[in-house]
């Protein structure tokens, strides 16, 4: 896509999505920028571009899955190439956004890792980053510049209005913190809400107790909506608790599908009746399994990349959704 005389989009990728990239590229009509992308023997990574990017609006997109480090210093390194080769202007475009779990101190002592990435995007020259339904709205501060917060509720939406009989269906929200999701769920549908009260260790890691349901689950069809499912023992549990407490089925939708082990495990039990997931992280045949629907995400930050890179309004592409 150019703008003779003007602009000049250019796409490069990391190497934990390709595939991502790609289709992002398509639905721009381009292709993404061949890359020299190397991991030597000490574990160093090293990216040169194949082709000039002088005066260029380039997007630098990587998907932060497993190892996680790696593929955020590979994204760092890539920002600083294009830096140095004299792109004018340098997007991150990080699907699922590092670290955004550690977004503020629970306890004494702790990083806030989240605004630690944002502040190495910046140290390595980035000028806006773009992600899809980070952890934590407040990270969009860590970053002084530009941010699009993209949302997927939109793609999940479509999806279960087309596949799921919403006349018996309750909008659930698997925490309290994502209270203010599952009501706009809700509205969209024209459902009842309910929310289960959890509690968590904050000393132990991927563990949690659920503790009661507030609202009528009994002969319902009950929807968890959820920004990620990592090792899916938050997901698994409080489907439990909805079964336990008379829901008649439970349907998951979730954009980032993290999938620690032993996720694909959990999710595949009896109660849950269906997973939905979105692309932006990479899933193995081994984190697949019969029930799990994954949604392409590349159309949504396609359309997002070409607004920002026709000064156009990336707001306006979710209609006050979230």
């Amino acid at each position: 896509m150019k703008i003779a005389g003007e602009k000049r989009l250019v796409i490069v990728s990391g190497r934990a999505h390709p595939e991502l990239a790609a289709s992002i590229a398509a639905e721009l009509d381009t292709e993404v920028v061949p890359t020299d992308a190397r991991t030597f023997a000490n574990g160093e990574l090293y990216a040169r571009y194949d082709e000039s990017v002088r005066g260029c609006d380039a997007f630098v997109i990587q998907s932060h899955t497993a190892p996680i480090n790696q593929w955020l210093m590979e994204q760092l390194i890539m920002v600083d190439a294009l830096k140095r080769a004299s792109a004018k202007r340098i997007t991150v475009v990080s699907p699922f956004y590092p670290y955004g779990r550690q977004d503020k101190k629970n306890r004494g002592r702790e990083p806030i890792s989240a605004r630690l990435v944002a502040d190495l995007y910046a140290a390595a020259g980035a000028n806006r980053i773009m992600s899809v339904d980070l952890h934590a709205a407040q990270i969009q501060g860590f970053f002084d510049g530009p941010v699009d917060h993209l949302f997927a509720m939109p793609v999940l939406l479509e999806h279960i209005q087309n596949t799921v009989d919403t006349s018996n269906l309750t909008v659930v929200s698997p925490d309290m913190g994502r209270v203010r999701v599952a009501d706009i769920w809700s509205d969209k549908l024209g459902v009842p809400l309910a929310i289960i009260h959890k509690r968590r260790d904050p000393r132990v890691p991927n563990q949690v107790s659920v503790h009661e349901i507030v609202g009528d689950v009994r002969g319902r069809v009950c929807l968890l909506v959820d920004d990620l499912i990592d090792t899916g023992r938050t997901i698994a549990a409080g489907a439990a608790a909805l079964k336990a407490n008379g829901a008649v089925g439970v349907i998951v939708a979730a954009t980032h599908a993290v999938f620690s082990d032993p996720a694909s495990t959990l999710l595949a039990n009896p109660d849950i009746d269906s997973v939905i997931v979105t692309d932006t992280l990479p899933l193995n045949e081994s984190q697949r399994f019969e029930r799990l629907t994954v949604l392409p995400i590349a159309p949504l930050i396609a359309r997002a990349i070409h607004e920002v890179f026709d000064d156009g309004s990336v707001t306006s592409m979710f209609d006050g959704a979230a």
